[in-house]
């Protein structure tokens, strides 16, 4: 059963205020502002895609299919005409595979030739898919140091890759012994080059930029300060100061910010606790999508007005009034 809440601004810490039900559908959708209805259409429904899975994350539009990764599964899948299937796997190909640790890949994503680019979660790098099959290690190293476990990837109209870097594959993350760097980051790979834009955020997840990329969103996932931050993108691709887009420290449901995408509009549609959170420019909340299972990440699907949503053991998909852009 869907159902539709209703939420005043004032009410935003309590019960619902109206609730609206339709069937066929999984989960329901939260209205925080009255704004959200040229984004989703009442209408809407959520629809649960694929089951069974272990962990999916990473979700992107590829040549008409959706790629996503499971990553204790240890696979990248997808999923065509209702049919899931692995595309590549494994990721992780050490003999000290444990399953049930992060040890695949995570964020996806496309670069300006189509080519596939991955963030292997458990082996610690960022790697390029090739038209033969052949993987292409773009970065593992900063500085010499290996990086912690890249987590999430968007690519600039200008090719650059900007990804983060949290310590999320490690078994014991900030302590575990193999963890190289002090911190961790925020980065641009632009001409076989990497550079460190922000080392500030504790646990830098997904990122994207506004249409205008003018800026560059990143969720940071740290329980202890769980914002969206915005960063004024410079002409030559680093970072401006960042400030704070949206703030969750008051919001009283469980959970973190994660991975999110933009729409033509510039509205940011951001995992968080309980669903999607949809929040406009302005940076004020307009509501969320929630599935029956908390999601991590989102992608733009199909013509641009799907918003598939990967939800722990499951990807789930709605229809919306908003467009996004494809890769």
């Amino acid at each position: 059963m869907r159902a539709r809440h209703t939420v005043g601004l004032c009410l935003l810490l309590c019960a619902a205020a109206t609730v609206l039900a339709t069937a066929q559908s999984a989960g329901r959708v939260v209205t925080l502002d009255l704004a959200l209805a040229s984004l989703v259409p009442e209408s809407a429904t959520i629809e649960k895609l694929v089951g069974g899975l272990g962990f999916a994350e990473g979700p992107v539009w590829v040549h008409g299919a959706l790629l996503f990764s499971d990553i204790p599964g240890n696979a990248i899948h997808r999923l065509s005409s209702g049919q899931d299937s692995v595309f590549r796997t494994p990721i992780y190909e050490r003999a000290d595979f444990k399953p049930g640790f992060h040890i695949g890949s995570n964020g996806l994503t496309v670069d300006r030739q189509g080519r596939l680019i991955i963030c292997e979660h458990g082996n610690r790098r960022v790697t390029r898919l090739e038209a033969n099959g052949q993987l292409t290690v773009l970065a593992d190293r900063y500085e010499g140091k290996r990086l912690n476990s890249p987590n999430d990837a968007v690519v600039k109209s200008d090719g650059s890759i900007y990804f983060t870097d949290p310590p999320y594959g490690l078994p014991a993350q900030d302590k575990d012994p193999g963890k190289e760097l002090t911190f961790s980051g925020v980065y641009r790979l632009a001409d076989g080059k990497l550079q460190l834009l922000t080392s500030e955020l504790t646990r830098p997840n997904g990122l994207g930029f506004s249409p205008d990329e003018k800026y560059l969103y990143v969720a940071n996932s740290d329980p202890a300060r769980r914002v969206w931050m915005r960063y004024e993108v410079k002409p030559d691709g680093s970072l401006g100061t960042g400030t704070v887009f949206y703030d969750l420290a008051s919001v009283p449901e469980r959970g973190i910010p994660d991975g999110l995408k933009l729409d033509a509009a510039g509205n940011l549609f951001g995992t968080g606790p309980a669903g999607v959170w949809v929040i406009s420019p302005a940076g004020k909340a307009l509501g969320r999508i929630e599935p029956p299972e908390v999601p991590a990440n989102v992608a733009w699907g199909e013509d641009g007005k799907t918003l598939y949503m990967t939800a722990r053991t499951s990807v789930y998909r709605i229809r919306l009034n908003a467009v996004g852009s494809l890769p």
